[in-house]
């Protein structure tokens, strides 16, 4: 009998486009690994989704895209989650014993655009003004960002708005060297548009990682710099398809090319897979147990998990930045653990 999975994963409200994607992504490997795959949505409630998901006892559960809506999830869960979607420090041990963590945390995102900057010849005691929403999301990007321009010998200061709200404190926002930002994409894209005169040496914004900002604001994605998730993939991982096989099925799909949720949601189901296989059974505790001991890679890149807190610490987080229309790989080799 085929393994039964689920997914709770948003297919309407504000995260549906993302959602989506990475119901499509997990189709595409059920098909091609002979799972059986349901999809709830985890709009208005996630915690009711996982319940309604849990209720037909499946095999595997994945979680949904989104921080918020994966807190939720989790924390109503009796079970296992992977979690593909929720890019966050907080769904870790001992808070969260039963996660796997599939993606970097957002807490890497802005850091990792600090790094980037300071190799680029960014000077110590250059100004960072981090502008971030009032949110878990926010807080938790604006606080690596935080600890890493101290470490770095950047001063900083912070400026913060209510969610989808952005355009409201524009006015407020002091001159830098470096404007940073952490919000929900139409946060990114006010902020993108926004004239304010001022001359950055650099500017970085979450939502620069992905393609769709290019298509929301045209010319005005030159040179922002972005975190990444997933930039090209590997195409010949030690687990699963590579990134040229996934990225061309997706396209066959959807007629689009796949976002980063989409690549993380079918790596998550490699995973599970190879976990099953290591484990011996599709049992949730001993196949939780196997992922807490594997260090692989997938098409969307290495798979550790820290032993201690279950945070993904394998998979790390890139930085693009905008030329020509093109995102474009700028940060240095990657530090492995």
């Amino acid at each position: 009998m085929a393994a039964r999975a689920v997914l709770v994963t948003p297919l309407s409200g504000p995260l549906a486009r993302f959602g989506k994607a990475g119901a499509s992504a997990l189709a595409l490997w059920a098909d091609h690994s002979e799972v059986s795959l349901e999809v709830i949505d985890a709009y208005p409630s996630a915690a009711s989704a996982i319940r309604a998901a849990e209720a037909s006892r499946p095999d595997v559960v994945f979680g949904p895209y989104g921080s918020g809506p994966a807190l939720a999830a989790v924390a109503a869960s009796e079970g296992v989650v992977w979690n593909h979607g929720g890019a966050t420090l907080r769904l870790a041990r001992p808070a969260y014993p039963r996660v796997v963590n599939v993606e970097s945390p957002a807490y890497h995102y802005l850091a990792a655009i600090l790094e980037t900057l300071v190799a680029e010849g960014l000077n110590e005691g250059s100004e960072v003004v981090m502008m971030h929403s009032d949110t878990g999301f926010g807080r938790e990007a604006a606080e690596g960002a935080v600890m890493t321009a101290r470490q770095l010998g950047l001063r900083w200061r912070s400026v913060t708005f209510r969610p989808g709200r952005a355009r409201d404190v524009l006015a407020q926002v002091p001159a830098g060297d470096v404007l940073l930002t952490a919000g929900s994409f139409d946060d990114d894209v006010a902020i993108a548009q926004w004239d304010s005169g001022r001359r950055w040496r650099a500017v970085g914004l979450v939502a620069a990682g992905v393609d769709e900002l290019r298509h929301a604001i045209g010319d005005l994605v030159e040179r922002l710099y972005g975190p990444c998730q997933w930039f090209d993939g590997i195409d010949h991982p030690a687990d699963g398809p590579g990134s040229a096989w996934f990225s061309q099925c997706y396209r066959d799909a959807n007629g689009t090319e796949p976002p980063y949720p989409a690549a993380a949601a079918f790596a998550a189901g490699v995973v599970w897979q190879r976990c099953v296989k290591e484990a011996g059974t599709v049992e949730s505790v001993p196949v939780l147990a196997a992922a807490q001991r594997l260090d692989t890679t997938t098409l969307f890149g290495r798979f550790r998990v820290d032993p201690i807190t279950g945070v993904q610490t394998g998979h790390q987080i890139r930085v693009v930045q905008w030329r020509d229309g093109q995102r474009v790989l700028v940060d240095r080799p990657l530090r492995r653990t």
